[in-house]
């Protein structure tokens, strides 16, 4: 696709133009996300246009840092010995070129955004959830705690998204790993060129003691990356309007499973 096109197709459609392939929810037993070295052809190829689309958001958003993501290469849901292993390869790319990859549409079908999200639940049976600040790239967004995995989160050659997961917690809300318990295995929602891996976390604090202790975290930042916590009890709490469809899926999932089992 050419740049004029490419530019031209950012504007008129900010929404993700996703893989024409049915959305799902699987129960994952581990993730197995090796780094491979390699470029990037869309980041190559598109250079121009992606330094044209950084000029503007950057302007736009002074905080805005060009630092290295990793973006899924591929990946396989293996079952061995009755364990569903997602085994995936991921590449090292430069933030700006991500950001134009997303918000251009998702034009390179041959890669997969990837990241881990902290689902956490509070003693009394609320999903908290994140409403992102105003100077993010999401701003008025509401999902879990998370990130697109980048180098600090490197274990040797593997992406480590357990550590994901504890990092950004803390990062977003100033909850710590040794103050939840985490289930095991994972919940991932599989959306096109999205891939949303949840891994279910319980508080023992109530909703509003975990919207009171976010809020002093909160004002001790300088430039906080949520705006606050929204509690989900019920589908009746759900946003439509800022809520990403895989965050939706997820939460009336969980929710359908509960109320099947009577809680």
């Amino acid at each position: 696709m050419a740049t004029a096109a490419i530019e031209a197709f950012a504007i008129q459609n900010q929404g993700p133009a996703l893989r024409d392939e049915t959305p799902r929810i699987q129960r994952i037993d581990s993730i197995v996300c090796e780094k491979e070295p390699g470029a990037w052809s869309f980041a190559v190829e598109q250079g121009e246009a992606i330094d044209r689309h950084w000029e503007k958001v950057s302007a736009a958003n002074p905080l805005l840092f060009n630092g290295a993501v990793f973006i899924m290469r591929r990946y396989a849901v293996e079952v061995e010995s009755s364990r569903r292993i997602l085994r995936a390869a991921a590449i090292e790319v430069e933030y700006k070129a991500f950001l134009a990859w997303r918000n251009f549409g998702f034009p390179d079908p041959d890669v997969t955004n990837f990241f881990a999200m902290a689902a956490l639940v509070s003693a009394d049976g609320a999903f908290m959830l994140g409403r992102m600040n105003e100077h993010t790239t999401s701003a008025g967004m509401i999902y879990f705690p998370a990130g697109t995995p980048d180098p600090d989160d490197l274990k040797g050659d593997l992406v480590d998204l357990d550590g994901s997961v504890f990092r950004e917690l803390e990062e977003e809300t100033g909850v710590r790993s040794d103050e939840v318990e985490a289930s095991p295995g994972w919940s991932v929602v599989f959306e096109g060129q999205r891939i949303a891996c949840m891994k279910l976390l319980r508080s023992g604090l109530t909703a509003a003691e975990l919207v009171k202790r976010f809020d002093a975290f909160a004002a001790t930042q300088t430039a906080p990356e949520l705006h606050s916590l929204t509690p989900v009890f019920s589908r009746r709490d759900l946003d439509e309007d800022h809520m990403p469809a895989f965050t939706l899926r997820y939460l009336r999932h969980m929710l359908a499973q509960r109320e099947a089992a009577g809680g």
